[in-house]
C-alpha cells in the first residue's frame, strides 16, 4: 500500500507525524465503451471548441464560468496559493462523537504513525477513545483545503473528510402533518425488535456485482470475447503511437477487419502480402474481388460472434432480434467495405 500524503497531526504543542492511506476501494467492475459493429474502442478527446484541435494536457488551464464572463487561472497562479504547501492536519476542536452528523461524512483514510516511537500517536488514539470524543480538523489534500474528523478505528486513527456546511442543499419539502397513535408506535417498535441485531458488515454482499462477474466469466469461458489489442485498431498496442492513423482517431471498418484477420493468421502470412500488392494496382476487378472476400470474412466473423451471443440469450425473441440486427449490420458492413476500397483505389490512381 502506497501513502498518498505525509505530514503531522498538530494540536497545541503536540505534533504527531503520520502518513495517509486510502481506506476504501471500489469493488465495481469498470467498463469502457466500444463500437457495437466492430468492437473498436471509443475514445474521448480533449478538443478545443475555438480552433477545433486536440489539446495536450500541458496546454490546458483551469477556468471559472460565472455565466457572462470566464476567468482563466494558470498553473503558476494556483501554485502561489498558500494552501498548496500545507502539510499539517490541524485539530481545531474536540466534540462528542454523537454531534457529528453522518450526512456530512465523506472519504475515509487510515493514518500510519511515522518514526521510531509511536507514543504520541497511541496517546491521541487512547484519549479520543476514553473521552468518547471526535477531533474536528482542517487539512490540505490535492491542493484543496478540507474539513475532516479524526476517529478511532480499531488500533488506528482514521481521518474522514467532512462536507462544508454550504455543501448541503436547502430543501423545500417535508412530511405533511399527521397524527401517530400509541398503538401504531407500539406495533412499529415490535417490528423493529424482530429485525434487531448486532451489525456485521460481512453478512452483506453486492448481489448485482457478483452476478455481473459471473456473467463476464461465463462469456470468457465460452469464448465469447474479442482480442483486446484488436479493439484499439492497431496491432498489439493500446497506446497512442506514431501510427499513420493517429491515436484515438476513427478508422474504417474495413481497416479494423483487415488488421484483425492478419493478426489471427499470424505475422508470416504470405496471402496477406499478395492481397496488399494487388490493391496497389488500382484495377476495378481486383478491388471488387478483394472487397467481396473481405466482406465475406466480415460476415463470417460477425455471424460467429452473434451466434454465440444468441445461444446465451434465454428468450427466443432476443435471438430473433439479434438475427435481424445482425443482418442489417452485415449488409451495412459490406457496403462500407466496398466504398472504402473504391475510394482508396481512386486516391492511388490519382
Amino acid at each position: 500500500m502506497r501513502a498518498i500524503w505525509s505530514g503531522e497531526i498538530t494540536f497545541g504543542l503536540v505534533n504527531v507525524p503520520v502518513k495517509l492511506y486510502g481506506a476504501t476501494r471500489s469493488h465495481d467492475l469498470s467498463f469502457h465503451q466500444v463500437h457495437d459493429e466492430d468492437q473498436g474502442r471509443i475514445r474521448y478527446q480533449r478538443t478545443c471548441e475555438v480552433c477545433g484541435r486536440e489539446i495536450d494536457y500541458e496546454h490546458i488551464d483551469k477556468a471559472y464560468d460565472d455565466g457572462d464572463k470566464t476567468v482563466v487561472l494558470t498553473d503558476e497562479e494556483l501554485e502561489e496559493l498558500p494552501a498548496e504547501d500545507n502539510d499539517e492536519i490541524d485539530v481545531v476542536q474536540f466534540v462528542p462523537d454523537e454531534q457529528v452528523d453522518p450526512i456530512l461524512l465523506g472519504t475515509s483514510y487510515f493514518l500510519e504513525p511515522v518514526g521510531r516511537s509511536s507514543k504520541a500517536y497511541v496517546l491521541l488514539r487512547r484519549t479520543l477513545e476514553d473521552t468518547e470524543r471526535t477531533a474536528i480538523v482542517t487539512f490540505t489534500l490535492r491542493t484543496k483545503t478540507r474539513l475532516g474528523v479524526l476517529r478511532v478505528h480499531e488500533d488506528l486513527l482514521a481521518l474522514q473528510t467532512l462536507r462544508w456546511p454550504t455543501d448541503l442543499k436547502d430543501v423545500d419539502f417535508g412530511p405533511s402533518k399527521t397524527t401517530i397513535s400509541a398503538k401504531e408506535l407500539t406495533m412499529s417498535a415490535s417490528l423493529v425488535e424482530q429485525f434487531s441485531g448486532d451489525f456485521d458488515p460481512e453478512q452483506f454482499t453486492d448481489e448485482y456485482q457478483e452476478q455481473l462477474r459471473e456473467l463476464v466469466e461465463a462469456k470468457l469461458d465460452e469464448g465469447d470475447s474479442v482480442d483486446t489489442d484488436a479493439t484499439f485498431g492497431k496491432d498489439g498496442s493500446a497506446d497512442d503511437g506514431d501510427d499513420g492513423d493517429g491515436g484515438g482517431k476513427v478508422i474504417s471498418l474495413m481497416d479494423a477487419l483487415e488488421r484483425s484477420v492478419q493478426k489471427r493468421r499470424g505475422s508470416g502470412s504470405s496471402s496477406g502480402d499478395a492481397k496488399a500488392a494487388q490493391a496497389t494496382k488500382g484495377s476495378k476487378s481486383s478491388n471488387s474481388s478483394n472487397s467481396s472476400k473481405k466482406a465475406d470474412g466480415a460476415k463470417k466473423t460477425g455471424s460467429s460472434k452473434k451466434a454465440g451471443g444468441a445461444k446465451k440469450s434465454s428468450g427466443s425473441k432476443q435471438a430473433s432480434g439479434a438475427k435481424k440486427s445482425g443482418g442489417s449490420k452485415k449488409s451495412g458492413a459490406s457496403t462500407k467495405s466496398g466504398s472504402s476500397t473504391k475510394s482508396g483505389s481512386t486516391k492511388k490512381s490519382a
